[in-house]
This record gives C-alpha cells, structure tokens and sequence, in this order.
C-alpha cells in the first residue's frame, strides 16, 4: 500500500505540467476574458481606443485625398470666395434644424386645417433667420405637393424696400385671384372685406415679413392691421414676421394681445463658437481641397462667437484673412525678385536659397486669421497701443509681465526694473528713471496705467488698467514683443 508521502508526490507530479517550449502561452477566451477581474476593463478600453484611432486615420486619409489649394490660380481663388460669400446659398444649412421645424410644423397645420396664423421670428443679425425662412419655404412646397394639398402661395417682403408701408396690403391683394366685381376702397379694406366672406377658390397664403422692425418705427398702425389679418373668420393668411431685435417682441405684443392677434414666437439664438466652426467647415467641405488650418478656423469661430455670434461676420472675416495670404504672396515673390535681381548684378553674392524659391502658400494660417480679426475687431485702446512710441509699448509690455500673476499694483521703482531687464535682454538702451518717469505719466493721461501720488517718484503706485488680451492682440504683430510676450 502506498504512503501518504508518495501519494502526494504522485498527485504533484500528476498536476505539473511538461515544459515544452512549442508550446503557445494559454490564453482566456473571449466570454472568459469579458467577465473576469477589472484589468479586462483596461482591455476594453484599450480596444475602443484603438477603434477610435483606426477611424481617425481613416479620416485623415480621407482628407488626404483633398488635393492642395493653390491660391495663385485664379479660377480657384474665386471659387474659394464664392463659397464663403454671403449670397451663396449653402447646399445644406446645418444648426438650425430645430428652429425650421417649429416653423414648418406650424406653417403645416395651418394650410391642413386651412386656418390662418401668425408667428413672430426674432433673433440678432446673422443668425440664419432669413435663410431659414428660404427652407421653409422650399420644404412646405414638397410637403403640399406630396401630401395633395394645395400648394400655398407665397408672398415674401423686404418690408425696409417699400417707399410706403401701406404697400404690403397691396402686393398680398394682388395674390388673390378673386372673381366678380372687385371691391371700392383702399387694399386693406379690400381684405378685410374678403376675408370677413367664405371665398373656397381661395389658396392659403404664406406671407413672409422681413426686417418688420421698419414697421415699427414707421408706422405701428399698419403693423397691428397686417397681424389683424389673421383674425378674420375667412382669411387664409399664414403672417411670418422677422425681425433682427429681440426686444421688439415686449414692444408690441402687448397691444397685438389686446387686439386678439398675439402671435407664436420662435427664437434664434446666437451662434455658439462650435456652431459657427461646424458651418465654416461644412461651406469649406464643398471644394476639393483643403483652404484653412483647423486653428484657424478656430480662433475665427471663438472670437466672432464672443463677440456677437453673427455668421455674416465670419464668412467675411474669413475672406478677409485669404486676402491676407495673397498679400503674404504678393510680398514674397517681390522679394524674391528682388533678391534674385541683386544677385544676378553682383556677381559675389549668392542666389536665392531654393527653399525661397520653392517656398508654397497653400493654406490660410493662424496668423492670417488674426489679422483678419484685428481689421474687424479693432478698438480703440488697441489703436492707441499700437500708436505709442517704441519704449512706451515696451513699458506696457512689461506692466503686462510685472502684473501676470496675483499682484494688482506696484510702485515705479519695481516696474522700472522688470522694463530695464527687457530692454537689456533685447540689446537696447533704457531710458534713464526721470525720462521712464515722463513716459509712465503720458501712459496715465491716456488711461492705460494709472499712478499713484507720493514725493518721490519710484514710490508712486501703479495700476494696469488695460486688458492683457488687447496689449497681446496690439503688439502680437511686432517681432521684437513676440519673446517678450510670451
């Protein structure tokens, strides 16, 4: 009978397993590997992570594909503007899907029940009220046409374009093709007669009012009998209102309620800054090559949303910042030019480089863009900045350095130092302490620092009172500030 001892050693031996070197390292299954300890999340993980990055690289070769833009051809600097100009419709209009469907809903139940209706549509300048409008339009023809109704006409007015504003009653008589004997009296009287009757002949009407502030200042009567239409028990009016003030709305709703004709107000906000990059790629994603840095979209975006969000805003910024690469060309290839006539009349200098000559302007960077914003978003403090003599913008330049930080003031004698130590690093004399003293009490009288008041002077105090975003923005252009700036 075998011992314990050699039972254990049989069933030991039994258990190891024969080391052979062929063999693959065991691995879990799929099923075992999901339901095991938390190191198979990291798997997880790891695998979507490397999904994302495949169809990453899957769309920059898709990009890959879009040949270069060549902005010394001049078919395709104009088909670049053209896209990025305001009267270009785009193919698709994007980020104001919700907003044409309200408008489209309420313009459907009006012509299926054939009831009349107003909306009222208000919003800041540029942010797609119009164009949406546009749409709209378009949609509800299809919609009509599908769905075997009567296919609504369509009245739309500029209401800034008609020399008296009474004019509107007679453009929406002129869509009714009425029989019989025609009605005495002027053209709003005309409909309100052939609205107070059942008319069946009668298609409903979409009537799209733009700029109707104009009918405010102008005259508010014709306003609240144009919103009266809707109220008759036969009209057949679908009233469209738009207007850029959002205020307009507390102004004269009240009195349309009184009157029993409030309309529906839809909104449209500002552009929001991803808003405005999504539709500045989908214009640019009509052509076939790629025009702008992403950055640069991006700061157009960001400053152009903080500022007023108005698309129309953007798109000429944006030509403006390609007009600012041909300029970039037209220099460089003067200078080139230059450089190649100095070399060919002296014979001891060297030719241009053939990275100078080989040198492409094949996309819109950052800096182009900057200068773009500068021209559009230019104000006042940051002309006065870039006026200012050479010294008295590097003592602002290091106001901007000394205050960086948790310190709201300090004394001249403390900002003469950090400006002697830029002028030192960048080789250039600094103006004696009595001289830095007069530059700093000119920079108070502008309003750019404030000093205090004390004997002597490198004890007076002294305030930043200019935003570092605008000294930045005033001397980014500068190549001496580009170091200290930073």
């Amino acid at each position: 009978m075998p011992s314990i001892a050699s039972k254990r050693k049989l069933r030991s031996s039994a258990t190891t397993p024969l080391p052979t070197t062929a063999s693959p390292p065991t691995r879990k299954s799929p099923r075992r590997c999901t339901a095991a300890t938390p190191n198979s999340v990291t798997t997880v993980v790891r695998k979507i992570l490397t999904d994302e990055n495949h169809i990453e690289s899957c769309e920059l070769e898709s990009k890959s594909v879009r040949s270069r833009w060549n902005p010394k051809d001049g078919e395709q600097l104009r088909m670049v503007k053209e896209v990025l100009h305001l009267s270009t419709a785009p193919s698709t209009m994007v980020c104001r899907e919700e907003e044409q469907n309200v408008v489209l809903g309420f313009c459907k139940g009006c012509v299926e029940h054939e009831k009349a209706g107003s909306l009222y549509i208000c919003g800041c300048p540029g942010t797609g009220k119009s164009l949406s409008m546009e749409k709209v339009k378009v949609n509800l023809r299809n919609w009509a046409i599908e769905g075997g109704f009567s296919v609504p006409e369509v009245l739309s007015v500029n209401c800034t374009s008609m020399s008296n504003t009474t004019d509107i009653f007679t453009k929406i008589l002129g869509l009714h093709k009425t029989l019989g004997k025609k009605d005495s009296g002027t053209p709003l009287k005309q409909l309100q007669n052939l609205y107070s009757h059942k008319s069946p002949t009668t298609n409903m009407i979409l009537i799209v009012a733009d700029e109707l502030d104009y009918l405010i200042t102008k005259d508010r009567a014709v306003l609240h009998d144009l919103f009266m239409l809707t109220t008759f028990p036969f009209s057949r009016c679908i009233l469209i209102g738009v207007a850029n003030a959002i205020d307009l709305a507390d102004r004269f709703l009240p009195r349309l309620t009184a009157l029993n004709c409030k309309p529906s107000v839809v909104t449209f906000r500002a552009y929001t800054k991803d808003q405005i990059l999504r539709i500045l790629e989908e214009r640019l994603n009509e052509l076939p090559y790629i025009v702008f840095q992403h950055q640069a979209l991006e700061l157009c975006a960001r400053k152009v949303a903080a500022a007023s969000g108005d698309m129309r805003n953007a798109l000429s910024i944006c030509r403006s910042a390609i007009e600012m690469l041909e300029v970039e060309i037209r220099d460089s290839a003067c200078n080139l030019n230059t450089l190649e006539e100095k070399s060919s009349s002296e014979q001891n200098l060297p030719t241009a480089p053939d990275f100078v000559k080989k040198q492409e302007f094949d996309m819109v960077r950052i800096d182009h863009m900057a200068l773009a914003l500068s021209k559009t978003y230019r104000s006042p403090v940051v002309d006065t900045i870039q006026s200012l003599p050479h010294h008295q913008q590097i003592i602002l330049c290091s106001s901007m350095k000394h205050f960086r930080g948790l310190k709201k003031d300090s004394n001249l004698g403390e900002l003469y130092k950090s400006y002697a130590g830029i002028c030192k690093s960048s080789l250039i004399p600094p103006a004696g302490i009595m001289e830095f003293s007069n530059m700093c009490r000119v920079l108070n009288d502008q309003g750019l620092i404030k000093l205090g008041q004390s004997r002597d002077d490198k004890l007076r105090r002294v305030t930043p009172k200019v935003d570092e975003g605008d000294i930045t923005f005033a001397l980014q252009g500068i190549r001496f500030f580009r170091n200290c700036l930073q």
